[in-house]
């Protein structure tokens, strides 16, 4: 662990990002940095076992986010749904908007329960790192499609800045991206037991 204004250490310019803009992204370049042996954080040798690990567990944070995302854009849409009238009816109450309602929301707990899962696994010191691949996997495709969903169901005023839905659409597009790409996600899930 050294200091940032350590030599050789240069930190760049945040990223203009889509989303998670509240959270900045800065390019760190280290040219010859010399780390002494007090600086040194765990076991010469073991940066990329330390690395591995953390990036699994942080894959049980990502599939939290997720869901948190997909329920918030649901939090958001539904009142509108109730308020906004066509031919007399509110448009949440019309069968086909229920059925992709039910669907959203089956799809949501099942991602909250796999993130569950993987956390009492965790928890409990049981192997967690497919469960986790899983978890996140999984919440992420469905905040991608929820969010997608409710800016349609909102209609025009969905696809604007006054609700909250377009940002968590630009926020949790990173899901499938971080903690590992969904495709090298795809590729831990069989192979771990």
């Amino acid at each position: 662990m050294i200091d940032a204004q350590c030599p050789g250490i240069t930190i760049g310019p945040p990223e203009k990002k889509l989303g998670l803009r509240a959270s900045s992204t800065c390019p760190v370049t280290l040219e010859n940095v010399k780390v002494g042996k007090e600086d040194v954080l765990g076991e010469v040798g073991m940066g990329y076992k330390y690395c591995i690990n953390i990036l699994n567990e942080g894959r049980i944070g990502i599939a939290a986010q997720q869901v948190g995302i997909a329920k918030g854009c649901l939090d958001a849409a539904m009142p509108y749904m109730e308020e906004r009238k066509q031919f007399g009816t509110s448009i949440g109450d019309f069968q086909g908007m229920q059925h992709q309602y039910a669907q959203i929301a089956t799809e949501i707990r099942a991602a909250e329960l796999l993130t569950y899962d993987a956390c009492r696994r965790k928890e409990s010191g049981i192997s967690f790192i497919k469960e986790a691949s899983m978890a996140k996997l999984y919440a992420s495709q469905v905040a991608e499609r929820t969010a997608s969903k409710c800016i349609e169901w909102l209609g025009g005023v969905g696809f604007t800045r006054d609700m909250p839905v377009e940002k968590f659409y630009r926020d949790c597009k990173v899901g499938s991206i971080y903690e590992g790409h969904d495709s090298a996600t795809e590729e831990v899930v069989p192979l771990v037991d």
